[in-house]
């Protein structure tokens, strides 16, 4: 059972509340191949919301000054015509990709956020894990040599 305590955080920004709701069950650890990750303590599941985080939307430009940088690794393509970029806050930038994901992320243009959600049976101490590509069972080859 996913104790919703410390569900919901909010962050004020200026006058705009942006809200990050992230389980309290997640955290994020060391991978033996992939750096950091972010995994359970608590079962969760299929079709669980575990996160939703606001996002900075940066323009084709800016998208080119940071493919420059290490951020380029934790940058999501943006908009409808994929003619921007983001950052997504939370934890959002830490799940590692795999072909065989158990969770989705969504991209809502218009609030400016991105959600995750589980899309299998998530056992607690497990990583979890989104396709790169968008869909969580897509098989296209990423930017990057993927396992």
């Amino acid at each position: 059972m996913i104790n919703f305590k410390n569900f919901l955080h909010h962050y004020y920004l200026s006058s705009t509340i942006l809200a990050i709701m992230i389980l309290s069950c997640l955290f994020i650890a060391s991978t033996s191949s992939m750096d950091r990750g972010v995994f359970t303590t608590e079962n969760i599941e299929s079709g669980t919301l575990i996160e939703v985080s606001p996002v900075i939307v940066m323009s084709n430009e800016e998208r080119k000054l940071l493919d420059q940088t290490l951020l380029h690794d934790y940058i999501f393509e943006w908009g409808g015509k994929k003619d921007q970029c983001c950052m997504a806050l939370g934890y959002v930038p830490i799940y590692n990709h795999s072909y065989k994901s158990n969770c989705e992320y969504e991209m809502d243009f218009e609030l400016e956020q991105i959600s995750i959600k589980a899309v299998h049976f998530i056992k607690a101490g497990d990583e979890l894990f989104i396709n790169y590509n968008g869909n969580w069972n897509d098989s296209k080859p990423v930017w990057f040599d993927a396992k």
